[in-house]
């Protein structure tokens, strides 16, 4: 018999290893972020500080970031996860002491490049897939997802109040703290899987990356997610002077702007996010959040009044928290059936060179244009997206179960699951004791397909 199981309830090990996971995942996202609300200022007394090198230091993690994702992951497949993760956070905590020790761009620029060394997203992703079973692992990555959400906002407001007593030096090494930290979770707390698993579903197959670059919805998407954070990495060169000066927020009331800022646009999106997923209406929300990145960055220039100010930075970041949500979701329903573990690697390296590109772009634009010319740079790559991802369509509501069928049951699976009404899709790999079936969730009705294959 071929079970389909609903479980609601994460077990002890899965709970465990979910909420070490996203710890993890969310002390590295700590660490690289709280710079970003005061290094532009901090740094201006450095003797070789240019505007050119603030974007270098803010966007190099990014850099390493891209070229190592996959390759990392890939390596954890080989040698397992536990060592990929702990020589990943060594070299976090490496990068962080290096630059609490730096007095100079250039030693930051090094240390920031070494953070981004650790590049171990794929590798947690694909111990958390090891840790969990089918049935639970949305929920474990959307906790997942929380964390880092959770670990921005956070880095926003300690990042001014921990520079304000202790430097910027002093951001490094609580840095290099939480990294010692996340260490002693993935030795001692996160669960030892018993092997390995390859899982279509969230680990890269280098294979397929060749063809997924070819699908020109996974092309939009990815193309979305680099200019997103472009965009946010290019905005936090001049949000610290935008806030102190422009809008007369002082050093002791800096925490709070940004909460205020990234709560309010968390707030304002929530409803359009819901919206959007309810009516099928994605593609109209995606749009008129570019839209809203392209105009408000424009609008910027012309306004000095600080009220004016404050409402366009709330909607800036209202329309970035609903991109950041919007992408990766979009993607997971878009991509063949089998490769969403390929798709998202991908998607995570466009998105960290994304950030490298907005620090170095922004930074020259900065040095040698001044302010407006970074909003005109951000409004010029937000309406080229715009104009690229005008094809998208609403993505329809796809799901990818995945059933574990010896390789001799194969064939009798493919007749009985092909005539379920809700089936869109099914892969069996050769010497994968698994077959990848994407079912549309507006049509199929579960609890039948379960009494179906329970029958049969």
């Amino acid at each position: 018999m071929i079970k389909l199981t609903d479980q609601t309830q994460l077990s002890p090990i899965e709970r465990r290893a979910t909420i070490s996971i996203a710890s993890v995942f969310g002390f590295r996202m700590l660490g690289l972020f709280m710079i970003l609300p005061v290094v532009a200022v901090a740094t201006r007394d450095y003797h070789d500080f240019s505007p050119l090198l603030l974007g270098l230091v803010i966007g190099a993690y990014g850099f390493t970031q891209a070229l190592l994702q996959i390759p990392l992951g890939l390596l954890s497949d080989r040698l397992g996860r536990r060592p990929v993760l702990v020589g990943g956070l060594l070299m976090f905590v490496l990068g962080s002491l290096v630059a609490a020790w730096s007095d100079t761009m250039w030693g930051l620029f090094v240390g920031r490049a070494l953070q981004g060394t650790g590049a171990i997203a794929s590798t947690l992703m694909a111990l958390a897939a090891d840790l969990t079973v089918e049935d639970n692992r949305s929920k474990v990555m959307a906790t997942i997802g929380g964390s880092i959400g959770f670990s921005f906002i956070l880095a926003m407001m300690a990042g001014p109040f921990i520079n304000q007593y202790y430097g910027l030096s002093g951001i490094f090494w609580l840095t290099a703290a939480l990294g010692v930290v996340a260490i002693f979770v993935v030795i001692k707390v996160i669960p030892q899987p018993a092997r390995a698993c390859f899982n279509r579903e969230a680990t890269v197959d280098v294979r397929q990356i060749t063809n997924l670059l070819k699908d020109q919805n996974l092309q939009r998407l990815n193309v979305g997610i680099f200019i997103l954070h472009f965009a946010l990495m290019a905005v936090f060169l001049l949000l610290p002077d935008l806030l102190q000066i422009h809008i007369g927020v002082d050093d002791k009331n800096l925490p709070w702007a940004y909460l205020m800022l990234l709560g309010g646009g968390f707030f304002l999106m929530l409803p359009i996010m819901i919206l959007a997923e309810k009516y099928r209406l994605q593609r109209i929300a995606l749009l008129g959040a570019i839209l809203i990145l392209a105009l408000t960055s424009l609008l910027i220039v012309v306004t000095k009044l600080p009220n004016v100010l404050l409402i366009l930075l709330t909607a800036f970041f209202a329309a970035f928290n609903l991109l950041e949500a919007l992408l990766p979701s979009w993607v997971s329903k878009v991509c063949p059936v089998g490769n969403r573990g390929t798709a998202m690697g991908v998607y995570s390296s466009s998105q960290f060179f994304g950030a490298f590109m907005g620090g170095l772009v922004g930074g020259f634009c900065l040095q040698y244009f001044g302010a407006n010319g970074v909003y005109f740079a951000i409004s010029v790559v937000a309406l080229m997206w715009l104009f690229f991802s005008v094809g998208l369509q609403s993505p329809r509501p796809l799901k990818t179960l995945v059933f574990s069928v010896a390789e001799r049951n194969q064939q009798d699976f493919l007749k009985i699951i092909s005539n379920v009404q809700g089936v869109k899709d099914i892969l069996f790999v050769k010497d994968e004791a698994f077959a990848y079936v994407q079912i549309d969730q507006s049509e199929i009705d579960m609890q039948r397909l379960q009494s179906y294959l329970n029958r049969e």
